[in-house]
């Protein structure tokens, strides 16, 4: 019986998604044994910085790469959007799967099913300076407030402190089983989500032939080429993980449509594109939309971050 280990974060969320994957390998390979190691990472540890703020890219993801490198675990599930477009040495991301829910959604105990609903000046907690600037393109009188801690922590400090609203992936709420806490669920089009936000991620050793023989068999073909768009993107702008960008893609059939911005922080400066053509085009595409952001002032809005 082959025997794998699998490393994920330690939070609610990211051990449902480690389960969830090892579901859809044990439906595929039932006689493989997969085991949970649970790791506190850099960004689980620090709950008190702004995700802004933390300077370091992997924040997330980099404990979880060391025991791969170290052969604690021979696979990590990673949250997708949480990666650097940078793969280090010696690990490679063999699969993306379930990609069902790419939008962001708002949280709130007001009773509203969009943002002109809020009344002015209300309180929005998020911590995602994307999530604020297409907040306050939106409604400039609406208040940001820095927002830490895992999905249950950040519903329970709507409650119960000084916040009207919160903005979160709609991913971790369907999966944790919280949609009745969604006021609302934004149109990915309209409120462009994190590049690979949704995906689930799963890396790898390069050299290890067996084990990536058995996770490449859930990866999606559509998910990985959207994913791919939209980090292409990210890979152009060099931006790291900070600066308000987004990106979404969509196929349909055999066509893909791509839309991405980028912003200044307080969503005064916003700039999008989008392109659509056949799916081979994929690369191209969103190269061409990261170069024209670019040309269109995003220079100058990175020399800020």
């Amino acid at each position: 019986m082959e025997h794998l280990t699998a490393a994920t974060r330690a939070g609610d969320l990211a051990v449902f998604q480690t389960k969830s994957v090892i579901g859809m390998l044990k439906r595929i390979q039932p006689e493989v044994n997969i085991e949970i190691k649970t790791i506190t990472t850099t960004g689980d540890s620090d709950r008190r910085t702004t995700l802004w703020n933390l300077k370091d890219t992997g924040f997330f993801t980099s404990q979880l790469e060391d025991a791969l490198l170290a052969k604690d675990a021979d696979f990590a599930v990673h949250s997708y959007k949480d990666l650097p477009t940078q793969c280090r040495d010696g690990l490679k991301i063999t699969a993306i799967c379930d990609r069902n829910f790419v939008e962001d959604c708002l949280v709130s105990n007001l009773k509203i099913d969009s943002i002109e609903q809020l009344p002015e000046g209300a309180k929005i907690g998020t911590s995602s300076l994307r999530r604020a600037a297409q907040i306050k393109h939106m409604r400039n009188d609406l208040q940001i407030v820095p927002i830490r801690g895992n999905v249950k922590t950040r519903i329970r400090k709507l409650e119960e402190d000084d916040y009207d609203a919160i903005v979160l992936a709609r991913a971790g709420l369907e999966r944790l089983g919280l949609m009745e806490n969604i006021s609302f669920v934004f149109e990915p089009a309209e409120f462009i989500p994190a590049p690979a936000q949704g995906a689930l991620a799963i890396q790898t050793r390069t050299d290890d032939e067996k084990t990536n023989e058995i996770i490449s068999l859930i990866n999606s073909a559509n998910a990985q080429i959207e994913t791919a768009a939209e980090r292409k993107i990210l890979n152009v702008l060099q931006c790291g993980c900070h600066a308000p960008v987004g990106a979404y893609a969509k196929i349909n059939e055999n066509r893909i449509k791509i839309q991405a911005f980028i912003s200044n922080s307080d969503g005064t400066n916003f700039i999008t594109r989008e392109k659509e053509g056949f799916v081979y085009i994929k690369q191209k595409a969103a190269y061409d939309i990261a170069q024209e952001l670019l040309e269109a002032g995003g220079r100058e809005i990175l020399k800020g971050f």
